[in-house]
């Protein structure tokens, strides 16, 4: 215990930490403030299935985005460890290979994007006007693909050079002009779904071209060229291709429950499927929060590696690990106590409201308990061990599908244990090997 008050009161770590999590918290808290400005906008339209389709069309985006959630992770490890080498050739390799991977990926994606969507609306089994409009925002939103996965691949990179300034304004860059263009396309030219969808894509591009363009001053502090010639050698493209490979499997994994979370709702109703969608925007605003100290934990942990430097690493978890069991704490009572608020800003639609309600207690219990998969996930990927993350979601996957088929007759409440459930065990599971991987002191290779 000694030794862990001792990490925790070496201040030069809290301002480190903080001087990463800050921006990137103000910034990761835009995303879902995004979510929620679509789900207010839209949800004070006249009909349910308005609602319906953006939180379903949106899901759809986000699954297949969020598979692609490695073209970020990984490139922050890797960058991380390259810096703490003062290595500046490694690091502009790290960045092309990123962008080459989010261009070719946007190719992929885009091409099982609409067989994808129509089987997807097949098992949801919605309404003719639920399907139709989703339909046309799904098709919209695909227009920003590419923007997205190089805005990925480019945040990813700067938060492995410990530049929090760079992701904070393509991040900004992104959902200020979102919500701007969400409220002047929707309210203000009366495009309805359709106009939320072309929002979303012109905010993306934009980051992205500003993300291209911040990354010139930020290589300055790396003197380096890039060795052209490696990037034609397969040896060279190995290591980073094994770690998106298996955070790739583990973002399918994760991807799969959120999108069997809205299968589901949808099928119990409208009214269900569109309070799910307002209950985990809370969710969403709790992870991106904590998600600005495990980026922190990432950049020092990945540097403290590279580094070769067992204090470092130490002081970056638990001053870390403190701060997010203080932030959790605070998200936890705010949902306990302004959860009606929080679902009555989103919508006035009465029968979204009422189908609500009665959750708001597992929302206010989530921040406590995914909190520690957060956290550990920064590890994880400063250390660049995908691997083992890969293991810890699939296991917890196996262990919560049956928990969810069993609560099924429970209905709305079944699925709300079952997704509890699962976010158990993925700490469990986490925690587990990261503790296995200390016993054998093997975070410092």
């Amino acid at each position: 215990m000694s030794s862990l008050s001792t990490a925790w009161r070496n201040r030069p770590t809290h301002h480190k930490v903080w001087a990463l999590a800050a921006p990137m918290i103000l910034s990761n808290i835009s995303v879902p403030l995004v979510a929620l400005v679509d789900s207010t906008v839209i949800g004070h339209l006249p009909h349910a299935h308005q609602l319906g389709a953006v939180a379903v069309g949106a899901t759809l985006f986000t699954f297949m985005v969020g598979l692609l959630g490695f073209l970020r992770m990984g490139s922050t490890g890797f960058a991380a460890q390259a810096a703490g080498r003062a290595d500046g050739a490694a690091l502009r390799q790290v960045l092309v290979q990123g962008l080459l991977l989010a261009l070719a990926f946007a190719v992929l994606i885009g091409l099982l994007a609409l067989p994808f969507s129509q089987l997807a609306l097949q098992a949801m089994q919605p309404s003719e006007a639920l399907h139709a409009s989703t339909e046309a925002f799904f098709h919209t939103r695909l227009l920003g693909l590419p923007a997205a996965l190089a805005s990925y691949a480019l945040v990813g990179w700067f938060l492995g050079t410990q530049n929090a300034r760079a992701p904070l304004a393509i991040l900004l860059t992104t959902n200020l002009l979102n919500i701007a263009l969400n409220l002047w396309f929707v309210l203000g030219l009366d495009w309805g779904v359709v106009g939320s969808a072309r929002a979303s894509v012109i905010a993306e591009w934009s980051a992205a071209l500003l993300g291209l363009a911040l990354t010139r001053p930020a290589l300055r502090a790396y003197p380096g060229q890039v060795a052209w010639a490696a990037l034609k050698r397969w040896q060279s493209w190995r290591p980073l291709l094994a770690v998106n490979r298996d955070i790739f499997l583990r973002s399918l994994a994760l991807q799969l429950v959120f999108l069997l979370l809205t299968v589901q709702g949808a099928r119990l109703g409208e009214a269900t499927v569109a309070a799910n969608a307002l209950l985990l925007n809370g969710l969403m605003l709790t992870a991106y929060a904590l998600d600005g100290l495990a980026h922190a934990v990432e950049a020092l942990c990945g540097h403290a590696i590279g580094a070769r430097d067992r204090s470092a690493l130490k002081q970056a978890l638990v001053v870390a690990c403190g701060w997010s069991l203080i932030v959790s704490l605070v998200f936890a009572v705010l949902f306990l106590l302004g959860g009606h608020l929080f679902i009555d800003l989103q919508t006035d639609i009465a029968s979204v409201r009422e189908a609500a309600y009665p959750y708001l207690p597992y929302l206010a219990v989530l921040p406590l308990v995914a909190v520690w998969s957060y956290l550990l996930d920064g590890l994880f990927i400063g250390a660049t061990r995908a691997r083992e993350m890969r293991n810890a979601m699939l296991l917890s996957v196996a262990v919560a599908l049956p928990l969810a088929l069993a609560m099924r007759g429970f209905g709305n409440h079944g699925l709300w244990w079952a997704f509890l459930g699962f976010m158990v065990l993925r700490a469990v599971t986490l925690g587990w090997l990261g503790w296995r991987l200390q016993q054998r002191d093997r975070w410092i290779r």
